[in-house]
């Protein structure tokens, strides 16, 4: 009986143990250097505006909390600008209520946090920290209270809008997408066609909106996000049968390239004369430094890159002579490149719902050699599968 009783106990424990962490250390790296940059700036500028003789805390505990969700998992619906501004505010007002209207501290902060998660809830902004803001705003001591309403403003306000400030620029200069965009489902779904008919087919949008529906709890993945990675996850599957199908077999090696020196205008008709919609830029030793394509290139004002735009509001007199402007000063320089030798299931997930249209090919020395194109990818596909579906018939 002992026996049995200590296995339960110890199968009950390993329960907790914690699931593999996936993450590089890269990013766990950056991650870290991100809300350590991140405080420190909402606590300096929070100093510098408010002065040493201000009564406001110059940093609130939250937002320790909220630098966790906004640098080290941005892509969670839960560390989305409007949660963070939203459901900080709505907690804090929450909160002050409460403590102005029940004098009982215990009741005060119960009633504070559940009318605070059922408020977030309803306007769609929750975010876990925020619970902490109520909880602070009842809790916080005299120098919170004298502050009334005052609260939500300053320190809460201010500090969040600092906080997400300081994650937006953050995310930007070190290539990370934030605010969060689900990459298209639609994306997704239209490659799976071409890949394998037996795949697209497995499941809708709807049978998985239905099983969330009956967990009837909510997770912590946007379903944009959960569907694209399942989806993801059937094609590399399904693309095991491809075998030793590497990007030199689907790439096109007749690659059109400039350099950074080439003028808008030249780029321009090299696009219409090849009839393609992307040209990486290289080097004298042909290493990929960047690529542009025709929305970086387009002066229909519809599609004009940000930096054009920045120009031609700045010098208004350029927009005249804009198609004498290099290439270099418009491209994207945070390209995707890949070995001649990558085997094309690394390239699914890329096509499939990561917003990639054109990834370079470089050999050993990391020179230019090719260029895949989700045309070339789905050809490649076909040509493999094309044998596999003869020999199963």
């Amino acid at each position: 009986m002992t026996t049995v009783f200590r296995y339960r106990l110890l199968r009950w424990l390993a329960r907790f143990a914690p699931n593999p962490v996936t993450l590089r250390w890269r990013e766990r790296l950056r991650s870290g250097v991100g809300a350590l940059i991140g405080i420190a700036f909402t606590g300096a500028l929070s100093h510098h505006l408010l002065g040493n003789a201000s009564s406001i805390p110059y940093l609130i505990a939250p937002m320790g909390a909220s630098a966790v969700l906004l640098f080290g998992v941005p892509a969670s619906p839960l560390a989305q600008p409007w949660s963070i501004i939203g459901g900080n505010l709505v907690s804090a007002t929450v909160g002050v209520t409460a403590a102005l209207l029940i004098s009982d501290p215990v009741i005060a902060a119960a009633v504070a946090v559940g009318v605070a998660i059922c408020a977030m809830f309803t306007l769609r902004c929750v975010h876990p920290p925020s619970g902490a803001v109520a909880l602070t705003a009842v809790l916080g001591g005299p120098a919170v209270h004298a502050l009334g309403y005052e609260f939500v403003f300053e320190p809460v306000a201010l500090q969040s809008f600092m906080l997400l400030a300081a994650a937006l620029v953050y995310h930007a200069a070190t290539g990370h997408r934030y605010p969060h965009a689900a990459p298209a489902a639609a994306a997704a779904k239209a490659a799976q066609p071409a890949v394998a008919g037996n795949v697209a087919g497995s499941f809708a949008r709807a049978d998985l909106e239905a099983v969330l529906r009956e967990r009837n709890e909510l997770l912590d993945i946007d379903t944009d996000d959960l569907e694209a990675l399942l989806r993801e996850t059937e094609i590399r599957a399904y693309a095991r049968s491809f075998g030793e199908l590497t990007c030199a077999d689907v790439m096109s090696s007749n690659v059109v390239s400039i350099t950074p020196a080439t003028t808008v205008e030249t780029a321009r008709a090299l696009l219409k004369q090849h009839d393609v919609k992307a040209l990486p830029v290289v080097d004298a030793h042909q290493h990929v430094k960047g690529i542009v394509t025709r929305a970086d290139l387009a002066d229909d004002g519809a599609e004009l890159h940000p930096l054009r735009v920045l120009l031609y509001a700045i010098l208004p007199t350029l927009r005249p002579h804009a198609n004498s402007l290099e290439v270099v000063m418009l491209m994207s320089t945070h390209v995707r490149t890949v070995a001649a030798s990558t085997p094309v299931v690394e390239l699914l997930g890329l096509f499939a719902g990561r917003g990639h249209h054109h990834v370079p090919v470089v050999d050993g020395e990391r020179r230019l050699v090719g260029i895949i194109t989700q045309a070339d990818l789905i050809s490649g596909l076909h040509r493999q599968t094309s044998p596999l579906q003869r020999q199963s018939a």
